[in-house]
């Protein structure tokens, strides 16, 4: 399953600013519902599973996020991809007593529970190289997002 093919151009957000994690849920939500991908439930349910089941991921030298929610809330499959211009606080997926500053975060609408474990899966593979962290956290066009989740579709090809 090419994990490029989830990456839509209309919610790649470069380099924007969000004061706190809800307005950045807030801009995600507005754009994905304007274009049909999610219902009208998903905002109140990404940042409730948010709150309970927190997504930071502290990488050692940078920290990442990947919310996600309930595949009901979920008409169209997507990867939305934000860096920010500022950090927004994220608390960690491991230990939800501490928070990390997160400028890259990877928004999963999945409405397909056995292809979900599979796209984690790639996207921590993504994450994991700082060089794709880096690529992404200082792109300034849609292509180079897209050339790093392609070079993760060419790697995965032999399997």
């Amino acid at each position: 399953m090419p994990l490029e093919q989830f990456v839509r151009d209309d919610l790649i957000k470069l380099h924007i600013e969000c004061e706190n994690q809800d307005q950045l849920f807030d801009v995600m939500y507005q754009e994905a519902f304007k274009l049909g991908y999610v219902s009208d439930s998903f905002l109140g349910k990404i940042k409730e599973r948010e709150a309970s089941f927190p997504t930071g991921l502290n990488m050692d030298h940078y920290n990442v996020a990947i919310p996600h929610t309930d595949p009901e809330c979920v008409f169209e499959q997507f990867i939305g991809v934000v860096t920010l211009e500022k950090p927004v606080r994220f608390r960690l997926m491991d230990d939800n007593t501490k928070e990390v500053d997160v400028y890259v975060v990877l928004m999963l609408g999945l409405n397909q529970p056995h292809s979900q474990l599979k796209v984690l899966q790639q996207l921590m593979e993504v994450i994991q190289d700082e060089r794709n962290y880096k690529q992404i956290s200082q792109a300034q066009t849609n292509e180079e997002i897209h050339s790093v989740f392609k070079k993760i579709n060419l790697n995965a090809k032999g399997e």
